[in-house]
């Protein structure tokens, strides 16, 4: 048995969503702890691509129980929409739970969340306008509509019309915008509860059963470790706690009952939105990851800022989150360099520095130290193993190793789920790894 958190160890977008979906086959539940409709799993099967916003990626195994814990906020309307994809491609979700403390984002949510940031002009934090933001406010203001409120009409109505009340003056006043008509709420998310009841539960108890019935439980993160609200590229971060500490608050569980965090990273880096990039390419070189990678956000279409792989970060988020073992993913995109840098630390004013500053003004002063690999300019998407990799590239993987003091247990070379490398099994194998970080390939 085996608890395993998965988190992105760079701004998100690492490719979580596969590693979870790979991971999956051998978990017994999947549980998304934090995030909202603002984040994007992107996982193909079979050729055919399936893009979940707020739905578990271990959803396309159907028996395997899927968890949307406390610590996430719901936009019915998004969540139906994702439900109804997933029947029209004949997936079931009679696996599917729906925690009945986790917030819900209403409509005067989105109309602030666009509203605010158009306010904000160059002070801008690149938000997805998906209403995240004000549904985490209400919650830490306690004034939040979660969905147990959502299960007892009575009490939502009195809710509805008292909040919106609140609500409409500020829509008015602040924003010079039309106030919301609490009927037309109260009877469009009437709808959604009626459609949700069967998927509503305790999630916190059935997370505990499972685990007294030494089941395998994977906790899968939205967005990634810079863009944590408290660890992140503040303010440029989202609203929710994405490193493997929110795990534990936002499925419900104790630390005591998690023995494994993997974390995922590119092996470039991207980021969306605004904030400080050290290592962002303006050049063909940066274009090429994009076209090669496809580096469109999947939940906003967005095209993604790409850069070199930065291991002051990925230094950074091995400490915040306690990894025991990367998945590199991507790797493929990089078969057509001649070379590849790496950054081991930062410039600031003359200063080497090689921890993370977590203080975005100084982030935005920092230069890149690069190091200089060869490539290897040969496909890898056919890799299976170690042993089918260019001799360059699995030199790539064991320098990323060895800066980020972290084993590699899973590379990717393409999008499918078959086009990836498993040195271990994090849920299965030994807690080590056959690519360690002193470049050393040992045998299991």
């Amino acid at each position: 048995m085996a608890n395993v958190i998965v988190i992105g160890a760079q701004w998100g977008d690492e490719g979580k969503g596969k590693i979870t979906d790979l991971l999956s086959k051998s978990a017994n539940v999947v549980v998304r702890y934090q995030g909202g409709v603002n984040a994007g799993h992107t996982v193909v099967v079979n050729g055919q691509t399936f893009k979940l916003h707020l739905i578990p990626s271990g959803i396309l195994y159907p028996d395997t129980q899927c968890i949307i814990g406390s610590g996430t906020v719901i936009d019915p309307r998004t969540l139906l929409a994702e439900i109804d994809q997933l029947h029209t491609l004949n997936i079931p979700t009679d696996h599917l739970f729906i925690s009945e403390t986790a917030h819900v984002t209403m409509p005067y949510h989105r109309l602030f969340d666009e509203a605010s940031e158009q306010q904000r002009g160059t002070y801008r934090l690149g938000t997805t306008g998906r209403g995240i933001g004000p549904t985490y406010a209400d919650k830490s203001e306690r004034n939040g509509i979660r969905v147990i409120d959502l299960m007892h009409l009575e009490r939502l109505e009195e809710k509805i019309r008292w909040t919106i009340a609140q609500k409409n003056t500020i829509l008015e006043k602040l924003y010079a915008l039309d106030p919301l008509d609490p009927d037309e709420v109260i009877a469009e998310y009437a709808g959604y509860a009626e459609r949700l009841r069967p998927y509503v539960v305790d999630s916190s108890l059935q997370l505990y059963n499972a685990v007294k019935q030494r089941q395998n439980i994977l906790f899968e993160g939205a967005q990634g470790t810079l863009l944590d609200l408290d660890h992140g590229t503040y303010p440029y971060v989202t609203s929710s706690n994405p490193v493997a500490g929110g795990a534990c608050i936002g499925a419900g569980i104790g630390p005591t009952m998690i023995d494994r965090v993997i974390g995922v990273a590119k092996a470039y880096t991207t980021r969306v939105g605004e904030g400080p990039f050290p290592t962002e390419l303006d050049g063909d070189v940066g274009q090429l990851l994009c076209d090669r990678g496809a580096e469109f956000g999947t939940t906003t279409g967005r095209k993604r800022r790409c850069g070199w792989f930065d291991a002051v970060i990925g230094r950074y988020a091995v400490r915040i989150n306690g990894m025991d073992c990367l998945a590199i993913t991507k790797l493929d995109v990089l078969d057509d360099l001649d070379e590849i840098n790496v950054c081991i630390a930062y410039d600031i004013e003359g200063e080497r520095c090689e921890a993370f500053p977590t203080n975005s003004h100084r982030l935005s002063r920092c230069q890149p130290i690069y190091q200089t690999l060869p490539g290897w300019k040969q496909s890898t998407a056919n890799c299976r193993s170690l042993d089918d990799l260019p001799k360059a590239a699995l030199q790539y993987l064991k320098f990323l190793a060895e800066l980020m003091e972290v084993p590699i247990a899973i590379v990717s070379v393409g999008p499918s789920r078959d086009q990836t490398i498993i040195v271990e099994d994090p849920i299965h194998g030994p807690k080590r790894s056959l690519l360690g970080p002193n470049g050393v390939v040992a045998q299991v």
